[in-house]
Order: C-alpha cells, then structure tokens, then sequence
C-alpha cells in the first residue's frame, strides 16, 4: 500500500521532474508529511501534504501521498476525491484510472468503477490489474482498442508556412495539428488544420528550444537546449522537466516508451524511458 510513499520519498532527495517549479515551503510541508508517515502519525502526515498542495496545487507527488494515506485509514470517499485531482491533471496517468477504480469499487459505486478500468488501454502494465478487479466485483467492461495510427488530417499538399519567428523543431499530434518550436521567442506555435496559429505554449520554463517530438497520447518533448534540460508538456499544457543536468540537448525521437535525446555538448546520446 505504502510502496509509492516510500519511492516518493526516495525521490524527494534526489532531483523531481519538476523540482526546479515546486516552491520550498511545499517541498518542506511535503517532506515534513513523509516523515510524520514514518513515524506512523498519520493525521500529520495527511495534514502536511495538504498544506503542501495548498502552497502548490500541482504538487502531484503530494496528492499520491495523500490519497494513499487516506486509503490506508479507510477513508475511501476522501481518497477518491484526491485521486480525482490528479486525473484531472494527467488523464492518461493509468495508475490513478486502477486507483480511482479500486476505490469506487470499495465505495460500492461499481458503475463508475466499471467506467474508470474501461479507460485503461491494453498497452498499459495496469490492464490487467484493471481486468481482475473487474472480475472480482462482477462487472462487465468495455476494453478499449489498441491504439492505432489514425488517417493523419494534415494537409497533403506541398505547401508553406509562412512568417514563424526563428522556427527550430516541429512535430505533428494524430488530429492533424502541427506543432513548432521558436527558438528566440521562447514558446511553442501550434498551427491546426484549418491554418489557425494558437501560441500552445509560452512559459518560462522554456530556454532555447530546439527539437520536439510526441507520443501517440499527445505528450510533446520539448530540447531545452540554453537550459540544459528537456520539458515534458501534456495535451493540457502542463509543464514538467522530465530530465535535467544534460548538456546541450538538441535532437530527440520517441519509440514506443523510450525518448532518445541527442546532446551535442557531452557528444552523446542518453535514453530515457517515459511514462504516458
């Protein structure tokens, strides 16, 4: 039950993926939760990671904890609220899809708990922790279908885009939208079937992008090459450093859960596996 708690705390030493964003007085209520969760002093510990989600309400890892505390005192109505909001967050976390399930099926709302296994797809390690609860409660599912290329919508003529501010990398999503990086103004153009141009994406975080890729559930990679780091972003827009301390990275290609990214300053090329 505890496993997540304790791989959390195991990271909150190291570097997080989006450590660098997280304010300090969250990190410090929410190692201050771990703790008191060691010390088996539960209510503190359910306090201290909710004062870390009020100082950052996309404190992901402090949601988990929570809700995993919460679930262990049987609070289940709670921890289905938790659970809640980190799904609003990251849909395709499928984790949090078998979480949501188990819980509502402790709360006897097997409907839904038929609809969240439903939503987990057969290409994810918890499809099959999904299907057995399925079993072990009595309810029929719809299973989705491996997902598969669909006919690309983008435009199939030669053609050009025209007047894009210091265009570097580009990648496509499977409803026809182009994606584009500009290297000088620091964001991300997103450019649609219909020929609209949407600044998807203008923050901060973002430091000299050059290349971008996708995966097949919309997650764009973003090289950070003036931050030595390379940005996740989710189809919702949220930002998170999925690997830091590179040097120089330029080029990347996704293959199936593996990002390979190409880094000119180190003269190498580092892997890293990604979670959808």
């Amino acid at each position: 039950m505890f496993k997540k708690i304790l791989t959390l705390f195991l990271l909150s030493l190291s570097l997080s993926a989006y450590a660098a964003e997280i304010p300090v007085d969250a990190k410090l209520d929410y190692n201050q939760g771990i703790d008191f969760y060691k010390l088996g002093m539960y209510e503190r510990a359910i306090e201290s990671f909710r004062s870390a989600i009020r100082t950052y309400p996309d404190y992901i890892d402090a949601y988990y904890n929570l809700g995993t505390v919460l679930e262990y005192l049987k609070q289940y109505s709670e921890a289905l609220s938790v659970f809640k909001q980190i799904y609003l967050r990251d849909p395709n976390d499928y984790e949090v899809l078998y979480r949501l399930a188990s819980l509502s099926a402790k709360l006897e709302d097997y409907t839904k708990a038929a609809e969240y296994i439903s939503l987990i797809p057969q290409t994810s390690d918890y499809y099959r922790n999904g299907q057995e609860l399925a079993e072990s409660i009595k309810v029929q599912t719809i299973t989705p279908p491996v997902q598969s290329n669909p006919p690309s919508k983008i435009a199939n003529q030669t053609g050009i885009y025209e007047n894009i501010l210091s265009p570097t990398g580009i990648t496509t999503d499977n409803n026809g939208n182009i994606y584009v990086s500009t290297f000088s103004d620091n964001s991300i153009i997103k450019i649609t079937p219909d020929n609209k141009r949407i600044v998807f994406l203008k923050s901060s975080q973002i430091n000299g992008p050059i290349s971008l890729a996708s995966d097949n559930v919309g997650n764009i990679y973003v090289s950070n090459y003036n931050a030595n780091n390379v940005l996740k972003v989710t189809p919702q827009g949220v930002v998170s450093v999925l690997v830091d301390k590179l040097d120089k990275p330029y080029g990347l290609h996704v293959d199936g859960n593996m990002l390979f990214i190409s880094c000119q300053g180190s003269n190498s090329i580092y892997r890293q596996k990604i979670s959808r």
